[in-house]
């Protein structure tokens, strides 16, 4: 059995809990989310040293699986990356087989030990994925019948090449994904060549389209979020949610969901107003304006996922950062559920700063990632995109005087919060 507190890396010991978490949604073909690939980097540990960071993974999933997958991936599948070494250790027992998909590199080096090994693991049920794959070598024919799902990497490949691989896996039964789309271009290339599975951040970048108009479900959402930060009193901001019988209906829903920790369930919008206060209220409001598109058919859940769990996670970090100061995490959940409107309305961050009432550090922290929301801004999108920005994390971390022990167990928690919140919210 693996030792969870220590495990050899080579050099020096390292301890399990020294790394970053990323989690980088995988979506289908409708653009509704399917898994998510599981990135682990230990902290001391820079990029150019990927083996390390490996011979490392096989304690660091036993100790995420012992805080809880559920947390981590919620109804999702959970793409982990993993080596020779970590394949020839005994730490299946601890992963879920039925919620993971290990993903091996086109580059793994083949032993016949090894094709063995992930022979019986597939009898066990657990399936994987080819990661990185750049053409027909003798070892992604030899890997092939084992695997799943085939990953390309489009930073890696032109479009020409995938042109030709995608009809060949295909042909094989294959699932493919495409990792690394990072424009609406990408994506559909991909929808055209047969691609099941998209990674990549396309769906969060604003397309910003002149003249567009909000919807009337988002307009009045926006006129009651301006309601409720007014001096409006109660009842007034109550005429104005019956007023929309479907806004009605969805917020009490939304305010029933276990994510609020009310201790008795809210059957009316007068309750709803008096026992959630202001504060919870705005909050909620944000909420369905990234909800709302999925009711018209629209599938905006990822765009959900991120901005729910941008909010909680910089809640969560401004609370343990200002214990004494409540209303720097509310304004720090506001930054972060307020940084993807410019995708979800296709309209530039300062027009929409213009039309809701947001004070100067919100606006600094939106518009130029400055001050101290923005630098918790600027870490959650670090960790986005870890693969890319893991050398931003140490310094930030560091000038945050936060350790990578108290950012993972915040992060798990903002992830079990954030796919509570969605569950209810669609």
């Amino acid at each position: 059995m693996i030792d969870l507190s220590l495990h050899d890396t080579g050099p020096r010991n390292l301890r399990v809990r020294e790394f970053y978490l990323g989690r980088q949604p995988i979506l289908d073909r409708n653009q509704t989310l399917f898994g998510y690939e599981l990135l682990f980097r230990n902290a001391p540990v820079g990029p150019a040293n990927v083996t390390n960071e490996l011979a490392a993974t096989a304690a660091v999933i036993a100790h995420a699986s012992q805080l809880g997958m559920e947390k981590t991936i919620g109804d999702a599948l959970g793409f982990v990356n993993v080596d020779a070494d970590v394949l020839m250790t005994d730490i299946f027992p601890f992963l879920p087989r039925e919620k993971v998909v290990l993903e091996v590199a086109e580059t793994l080096p083949l032993t016949p030990p090894l094709l063995a090994r992930m022979t019986e693991l597939a009898g066990h049920g657990f399936r994987f994925a080819l990661d990185d794959v750049t053409g027909e070598s003798a070892n992604v024919a030899a890997l092939l019948p084992l695997v799943d799902y085939v990953k390309m990497d489009l930073r890696n490949l032109p479009l020409a090449t995938l042109m030709k691989l995608a009809p060949r896996f295909r042909q094989e039964q294959k699932k493919l994904v495409a990792e690394k789309v990072e424009t609406r271009e990408e994506f559909k290339n991909c929808l055209d060549l047969g691609f099941d599975y998209f990674q990549g951040y396309y769906f969060s970048k604003p397309v910003i389209m002149s003249g567009k108009k909000l919807s009337p479900s988002q307009l009045a959402v926006m006129e009651l979020m301006t309601l409720v930060t007014s001096e409006a009193d109660n009842q007034e901001i109550e005429r104005a949610i019956k007023r929309d019988v479907s806004l009605a209906l969805n917020l009490l829903r939304l305010v029933n969901t276990p994510a609020v920790g009310a201790r008795q369930r809210i059957d009316s919008l007068s309750q709803a107003v008096t026992i959630l206060g202001r504060r919870q209220l705005q909050r909620w409001l944000q909420i369905m304006l990234y909800a709302e598109p999925s009711k018209r058919g629209h599938s905006m859940t990822p765009l959900l996922m991120l901005a729910t769990t941008r909010g909680r996670l910089l809640e969560l970090l401004a609370g343990k950062l200002r214990p004494s100061q409540r209303h720097s995490a509310d304004i720090a959940f506001t930054v972060g559920i307020m940084s993807l409107m410019d995708t979800l309305f296709g309209i530039p961050m300062s027009e929409i700063l213009a039309q809701i009432p947001v004070n100067e550090e919100v606006s600094e922290a939106l518009l130029y990632r400055g001050g101290f929301f923005g630098d918790l801004l600027k870490l959650a999108e670090c960790i986005e995109r870890i693969e890319e920005m893991d050398d931003h994390i140490v310094p930030t971390l560091r000038d945050l005087a936060m350790s990578t022990d108290e950012l993972v167990e915040l992060e798990m928690a903002a992830f079990e919060w954030s796919d509570n919140v969605v569950r209810y919210a669609l």
